[in-house]
């Protein structure tokens, strides 16, 4: 990785279908996966034999098996360990999936879904995937019209099940959960440029009180504290991950006073970008 370089990120090999298959220790997408990489796309894995070691963003995991997980577009991870681990995979892009399986994965309100199944669930989900695979041997050609509604059922099943076993979880209207997934969307694609709460309020034609009330009342966190918290996680992952400067991932992130950036993230942090990086990263030598 140059000094140029950020962070890794993994396209889909293909531009028109999805990308399905079975995977153990020695597959070479699971090897390149031994990295820090983000998708494009989103991905998700199925552990038929477990443990799967995984890291999310700088949280390590166990999956053992008997455990779905779908990865979002530009989250950071790595497989930190396969011994005896395999399943299978499945990698779209939400143009691969109907528009109502997209807001219930969207409306999840999850930076990762992670499901642990009971055996009717897991023989569910391994249908589908066979299916899918399936479809590849009997079809000369992709047929969207068979392929997307058996991956938007997976999904939507998937979500389905994370939110029956997470206790105490809240129901909103589908207005309220509209507003703030998009507005979740917008921070995530224009947080470089648009940093505060009036910004995104005006994109969605309504006021900044009634975008605080909404997201408060959804995620428990004001608007601000959704746009700093995205801005924070993304100079956290530039500090771990990337061989980059402060100054440059000052700049990266939508700041050309590092001075500023530097208290900002000290502030919301607890410690300076660079008793983070030195603290935290993989390995601290790089600079």
């Amino acid at each position: 990785m140059s000094k140029s370089d950020s962070i890794l990120v993994n396209s889909m090999d293909s531009s028109s279908s999805i990308a399905v298959g079975i995977w153990d220790g020695s597959t070479p997408g699971i090897l390149k996966a031994l990295n820090p990489h983000r998708h494009d796309h989103y991905t998700c894995m199925l552990v038929e034999a477990g443990p799967l070691e995984v890291q999310f963003d700088f949280e390590p995991l166990t999956m053992p098996a008997a455990t779905l997980f779908i990865c979002p577009p530009h989250q950071v991870h790595q497989i930190t360990g396969t011994l005896g681990a395999s399943g299978y995979y499945i990698s779209f892009e939400g143009r691969h999936i109907t528009r109502t399986a997209k807001d219930v994965l969207d409306a999840s309100l999850h930076e990762t879904i992670i499901v642990s199944l009971a055996a009717p669930e897991q023989q569910w989900f391994t249908s589908v995937l066979d299916s899918l695979i399936n479809l590849h041997s009997i079809n000369n050609i992709v047929h969207q019209d068979v392929q997307q509604p058996l991956l938007s059922a997976f999904i939507t099943q998937a979500v389905i099940c994370q939110q029956r076993k997470v206790v105490g979880s809240l129901s909103h209207s589908p207005r309220i959960i509209g507003i703030t997934n998009a507005f979740r969307n917008l921070v995530r694609s224009d947080y470089r440029s648009l940093k505060r709460p009036s910004d995104y309020a005006e994109k969605l034609n309504i006021s900044v009180a009634y975008l605080n009330d909404i997201v408060k009342n959804v995620t428990g966190l004001s608007a601000s504290a959704l746009i700093q918290k995205e801005i924070l996680s993304e100079a956290q992952r530039l500090l771990y991950y990337s061989p980059l400067s402060i100054k440059e991932i000052s700049v990266q992130l939508g700041y050309k006073d590092t001075k500023y950036f530097i208290r900002l993230f000290t502030k919301k942090a607890g410690r300076s970008p660079g008793d983070y990086r030195k603290a935290l990263r993989p390995n601290p030598d790089l600079t």
